[in-house]
């Protein structure tokens, strides 16, 4: 059976303990944690074959996404709680021709995590990680956010019947991310001006309070997302791409795919891996100053600024785990401003692909690697869209208001139907056939 424990991530620290604790950082040097395995006597030949084989079946487990991939996360022996799910994963992977075109490629592929349950990829680190508070009797979760986490663990913990408590930043969240924390009946906190002053007070609280944390820093969050690499893989019939582009805030989702790369290929089932492409705004890109410094050490930006709120994050809690992940896979990081942002979210839209600012952010600095050469024009790539379109509906109707034409009726409505052809004559709106 494949023994799995909690060690430190950092390689020059040894430190391990019980998956059975609650514990986000290593009792020796303080260094975030992660859960390694002994695959030892694991027959991964046949994992490919039989994840397959689960498609279609009537079993909870089998209907996710994540655990469909099981013999990836075996934190949760056969006798402990059965998993918290809400049929997460199974995400669609799409070509997007006309943003290819946009960005300077031949072609482009669009993994979309905007799909899940809550709409954003934190429902496949929610599952596993409210699943492992469940089975070591965690009394109440919470959670410090930006919005899609708020609304993920609220789901999540409503299926687990856990009471769940949400610290965010006043006035700096989405409604509708925050109407939906408190549609699953989370209660919520709201402090300070951004996201990491929210984190900072939480951790504070709950530690004195006992609280069970699901933010990043929880190894077993993260357990969950690295299964969108299998996922991935699986659709393009275990084919690596060249690229795979992700944005970045607080850099779990990275250091999740490294982590799920990294076991794919000690297990034999990869022998290549793709190159990790980070992409954060520039008003809140404190991981790309330090990967373009060479240096080791991430300097923290204490006022962060970004109309793209999913990823308003100055001090990146797994940022030594994403630091080793693109120094891993020879990838790289990139910033784009909010006017490039918003320009890659509308070249999405011509595909028929729609999705939160933050989201869009990897289709912007792909296009600003081809355009310095960095990409190749016929590379295979793939791009991670992390949040679903209705997230922040705000950012579309600020950015696009000029779609919206206020127009006055008359009491003759023949008349005002044919003043109204009229003025869409006079903007090439086009004629049918």
């Amino acid at each position: 059976m494949t023994r799995s424990v909690l060690r430190c991530s950092d390689p020059t620290c040894s430190q391990e303990s019980s998956t059975r604790d609650i514990s986000y950082s290593c009792v020796s040097c303080g260094g975030l944690l992660e859960v390694g395995y002994d695959f030892a006597g694991a027959t991964p030949d046949d994992w490919p074959r039989l994840w397959r084989s689960r498609l279609g079946s009537e079993s909870e487990p089998d209907r996710s996404g994540v655990w469909r991939f099981r013999e990836l996360l075996p934190f949760l022996g056969p006798e402990q709680t059965p998993v918290v799910s809400l049929g997460e994963g199974g995400t669609p992977l799409v070509r997007a021709a006309k943003s290819a075109s946009w960005a300077g490629l031949d072609q482009f592929w669009v993994k979309h995590q905007g799909a899940n349950p809550t709409g954003s990829f934190k429902d496949l680190g929610m599952t596993s990680c409210i699943s492992h508070g469940v089975s070591v009797g965690a009394t109440a979760v919470a959670c410090a956010s930006t919005g899609n986490t708020s609304a993920s663990m609220a789901a999540y913990a409503a299926r687990a019947g856990l009471p769940a408590l949400l610290f965010v930043p006043e006035g700096a969240v989405s409604a509708a991310k925050l109407a939906q924390a408190i549609d699953f009946g989370a209660r919520v906190v709201e402090a300070g001006t951004n996201f990491d002053q929210a984190f900072v007070l939480l951790r504070q609280v709950a530690e004195k309070l006992g609280w069970y944390v699901v933010n990043s820093i929880n190894p077993f969050r993260l357990e969950g997302q690295k299964t969108v690499i299998a996922e991935l893989l699986e659709q393009r019939q275990w084919r690596v791409p060249d690229y795979l582009l992700v944005p970045g805030g607080n850099l779990g989702n990275v250091s999740a795919i490294g982590k799920g790369l990294l076991e794919l290929a000690a297990l034999g089932l990869i022998t290549q891996v793709p190159r990790l492409v980070v992409v954060q705004a520039e008003g809140s890109n404190p991981f790309f100053r330090l990967w373009s410094s060479g240096q080791d050490k991430l300097e923290p930006l204490l006022n962060p600024r970004t109309r793209a709120s999913a990823i308003r994050i100055g001090n990146p809690a797994n940022w030594p785990k994403a630091l080793r992940v693109l120094r891993w896979t020879e990838g790289s990081c990139e910033s784009v401003s909010d006017q490039e942002i918003a320009a890659a979210k509308e070249a999405l839209g011509q595909d028929g692909v729609g999705c939160e600012p933050a989201s869009a952010a990897t289709v912007a600095g792909l296009r600003k690697l081809r355009q310095s050469g960095r990409i190749e024009a016929d590379a295979d790539v793939v791009v991670l869209l992390t949040g679903h379109q209705l997230k922040d509906t705000q950012f579309i109707l600020e950015e696009r208001n000029s779609s919206v034409h206020k127009f006055r009726l008359e009491p003759d409505l023949s008349t005002a139907a044919a003043r109204l052809s009229d003025w869409l004559e006079s903007v090439s709106y086009p004629r049918a056939g």
